[in-house]
């Protein structure tokens, strides 16, 4: 397909008595005027200064095609449709005959309202209506987008699934990205749920099912020594942060496959639900590893650089651990890189902990650390937290990690004498100690002041293993953060209620209040929401070639700072995401100022006022006026 833009470039004098606004499919006729008049009319649209939006336009190209198009017409002959054969044979084809997908596409009037980026529904004025060959294609009323989002809220409330919900809202979003937006952006903490976790886990389980329209790029196997070419098929050329997964660990439901995510590397999957599964839309055939996995994956990360340049931000998401780690090492002093799985929800979770000591007391230092969970999220947050103590308090590297212990969900507590059996990853965490089978056991033994489970399997926290940190902890901090909902190693009801109401509860998928002897709990949600967005603003805009540890510090003492103490009196640790916007500015401000501190930023001069460049960075949902 050729398309010359994305809006109009006709005016009405070059088109009067020519053509229509709509193509001549939509109009179901055929074209009477000869395909020279409709050169003439894009070159005397080309050769005014500009079109109703600004845009110059360039029509050299196209109108040589249809000069080249004309010559193909044969009116002498009869069609299939019995009308008039056009330039590209698709009216003479019968369906077993190929033909060329050829349009010229231009957003006015009909194709205008099938352009989910400028279309506005009803919310069109009057003068726009009569500018844009929208005249009767709209009944008269033009609602504001505040009055259209309302609607568009009664209406999924109405909706009793959550994937009900999350089906409509991407059906939203193909139709009108502004309006998705400004909906989301209004009713962040009701539709986060939604269109994030727990919601969203069920769509990537089902995504097959409910598959209606491509979203983002797809590179397999397939594609091979061609995914240059492949990136260079999306339309869009500005191109600023990328987020890709291979599908094998999207949140604590494993191998999803091909099934989500802007960019999807489909190398197979070993999921036989999925292999079986009549309507999966990924590669049938187990996951390709070693040299096949490592060549796919170089090819990508060096299309991306050549294709986007240097300052493009990569987020990795959803890898299995081998490759997570693997990946981040190879990458990170290459290119621009960032692994959520490990790097952002550490640095959710050590926010959460900073904002906590102001119930706890103490420094990091003072508590102990007990992961149920030795993958990417559990050693991520480990390391994080020892990075932040060690500028905290100057003792030997080794007093870190003996704060921090960690415990397989199936080995027990990782220690000296498995230390050869373990990856490479969770060597560093072997501690000097007497085999530990149960989380349990380790509790007991260990006494720990925090608990974090980031083990993907739910309600391992058991009653006896809160009602142990309760013994010995006046307020046990209990983070349950495996998603979706169901795999959380506890509830908050579970949680409170098993403490009498003295836990400090958070998880990573959220939770409704809890009452209990008649106070009010709220739980906290230590989401990767807080972090990814607003750390990927700070990169953008200070043009940060490289991520380092001390910007994700940075980002954790951006979000810790913004709880209130009216957030701590109810037992939150992270403030609430109606205020995300806000949130995210000052996290990127915080990371964009490390970045100048190191070095590590392009973009000079360094703004003044870093959070006011931040939100005037910030896309804004609200419709734009058209000319």
């Amino acid at each position: 397909m050729i398309s010359l833009s994305r809006t109009c470039f006709l005016n009405k004098a070059s088109i009067a008595g020519l053509s229509s606004p709509f193509s001549d499919r939509q109009r179901g006729i055929v074209p009477k005027a000869p395909c020279s008049l409709k050169i003439k009319a894009a070159a005397a649209a080309a050769a005014s200064n500009r079109d109703r939006n600004g845009t110059v336009l360039a029509v050299e190209t196209v109108t040589k095609e249809m000069a080249e198009a004309e010559s193909l017409i044969d009116d002498s002959q009869p069609t299939v449709a019995g009308g008039i054969r056009d330039a590209y044979g698709e009216d003479a084809a019968t369906e077993d005959q190929p033909v060329t997908p050829w349009s010229l596409s231009v957003a006015c009037g009909y194709s205008l309202l099938r352009d989910p980026r400028h279309n506005k529904g009803l919310a069109f004025t009057d003068k726009e209506r009569d500018a844009h060959y929208l005249l009767g294609l709209l009944p008269p009323s033009v609602p504001s987008q505040e009055l259209q989002v309302k609607k568009l809220m009664n209406i999924i409330r109405q909706y009793q699934v959550p994937l009900q919900k999350y089906m409509y809202m991407m059906d939203l979003q193909e139709r009108n990205e502004r309006l998705f937006y400004k909906l989301l952006i209004d009713h962040v903490e009701e539709m986060l749920p939604i269109v994030y976790t727990p919601t969203v886990g069920e769509a990537c389980q089902k995504y097959g099912s409910i598959f209606s329209r491509p979203q983002g790029l797809y590179i397999s196997l397939k594609e091979k020594g061609r995914i240059l070419e492949v990136l260079r098929n999306w339309p869009e050329k500005n191109i600023q942060v990328i987020v890709v997964t291979d599908g094998q660990r999207i949140l604590g439901l494993g191998d999803l496959g091909c099934q989500c995510l802007p960019i999807t590397i489909d190398v197979g999957t070993n999921n036989e639900k999925l292999l079986d599964d009549e309507f999966y839309i990924g590669l049938r055939q187990r996951r390709a590893t070693g040299q096949e996995y490592d060549e796919l994956l170089h090819e990508f990360m060096t299309a991306v650089k050549q294709n986007y340049g240097e300052r493009v931000l990569v987020q990795f998401e959803d890898f299995a651990n081998h490759n997570a780690f693997d990946l981040l090492a190879k990458y990170g002093t290459t290119h621009l890189v960032f692994n959520d799985d490990i790097q952002g929800t550490a640095a959710v979770v050590l926010s959460g902990l900073m904002a906590a000591l102001k119930l706890l007391g103490g420094t990091l230092a003072d508590h102990r650390f007990l992961f149920l969970g030795a993958g990417e999220a559990g050693t991520g947050i480990a390391e994080l937290i020892a990075l932040e103590i060690s500028k905290q308090v100057q003792c030997p590297d080794d007093y870190y990690y003996c704060l921090l212990f960690l415990v397989n969900v199936m080995q027990g507590l990782i220690v000296e004498s498995r230390k050869e059996s373990l990856q490479h990853f969770k060597k560093p965490w072997a501690h000097d100690h007497e085999p530990v089978e149960t989380l349990l056991e380790a509790v007991n033994d260990i006494k720990p002041t925090v608990l974090i489970g980031t083990s993907g399997v739910g309600r391992t926290f058991t009653q006896e293993v809160v009602e142990a940190m309760a013994s010995f902890n006046e307020k046990p901090l209990i983070l349950a953060l495996s998603n979706p909902t169901s795999q959380s190693e506890c509830t908050a009801e579970q949680a409170y209620t098993w403490t009498n109401g003295r836990a400090i509860y958070a998880s990573g998928s959220p939770f409704p209040p809890v009452e209990y002897e008649g106070q009010t709990y709220v739980p906290g949600q230590s989401n990767n929401a807080y972090i990814f967005p607003g750390l990927g603003l700070g990169l953008i805009m200070s043009g940060t070639i490289r991520v380092h540890d001390d910007m994700l510090l940075a980002a954790s003492e951006a979000l810790a700072a913004q709880v209130t103490q009216e957030n701590l009196d109810n037992g939150q640790i992270y403030p609430p995401f109606t205020n995300i916007r806000k949130i995210s500015a000052h996290i990127a401000a915080n990371v964009a100022a490390k970045a100048y501190e190191l070095g590590l930023a392009t973009r000079l001069p360094r703004p003044k006022d870093l959070v006011a460049y931040a939100e005037s960075c910030m896309y804004s949902p609200s419709y734009r006026n058209y000319r």
